[in-house]
Parts: structure tokens; sequence; C-alpha cells
């Protein structure tokens, strides 16, 4: 157990990227971050933020990676983000997937005003 808080556990990943890989995982089931409260957005951040401090300071870790799967890649269904300790030239090579280019720039504004329209039909 690395963190045991009252909405809130941490513990170490059983198949680590690198020793000291953690999980931060909500008390109360929710399936993914769209599923956590607003309320317990920040808290379970603010969390997440500690971690990744600790990793710095305790295990000499240059930065850390912080990432979380929701639904697609989701191991476990049950909210859970990974902080990992990071060092220069540790073999870990940003993300596993191959990226791609928008057909124009007209394609990109499409996608940009869509998502746009949908955060400002969320926030209300």
């Amino acid at each position: 157990m690395v963190l045991d808080e009252p909405d809130a556990v941490a513990f170490l990943d059983t198949r680590p990227l690198f020793k000291g890989h953690t999980l931060l995982v909500p008390r109360e089931h929710y399936e993914t971050l769209t599923d956590l409260p607003a309320e317990l957005v920040g808290p379970f951040f603010q969390l997440a933020q500690r971690l990744a401090g600790a990793m710095e300071s305790t295990l000499d870790a240059a930065g850390s990676f912080v990432a979380m799967n929701n639904r697609i890649s989701q191991s476990v269904p049950h909210l859970h983000v990974h902080v990992v300790p990071r060092n220069r030239k540790d073999g870990l090579r940003g993300f596993f997937w191959p990226r791609g280019k928008y057909e124009s720039d007209a394609e990109a504004a499409d996608y940009a005003s869509r998502l746009a329209e949908a955060m400002t039909v969320q926030g209300r």
C-alpha cells in the first residue's frame, strides 16, 4: 500500500513498467473518468499530483508518466490512474500507437469546432 486515504488508495502495479509504478484508485466504484463526479475530480488528481512528486523526490526520478484508459485498453473496469517514475533514456518511448495527420486545416478546424461545441454543452 502506497497511499490509504478515505476516498482513494494507491498501490504498486503487479506488472510495473518501472519499479515504483503505482495505481491510484478511488475507493468507490467508478468505471471511467467520465463517471467520476465533478466534485471528486480535483481531490483525486491532487493525489495523483502528490504521487508524481513523491516519485521524483523519493525514487530520484527525473519526472513521471501519468495516464489512464477509459474503456478501450482498460484491463480492469474500475477507474485507475497509472503514475510511473521516468528518467531520460529509460526505454519507454512515448505512446505506442501510430500518429496521423488531418487531411487539411479545414478538417482539423471541423474537429476542433465540434469538440468545442460539445464542451460548451457539457459545461452548462
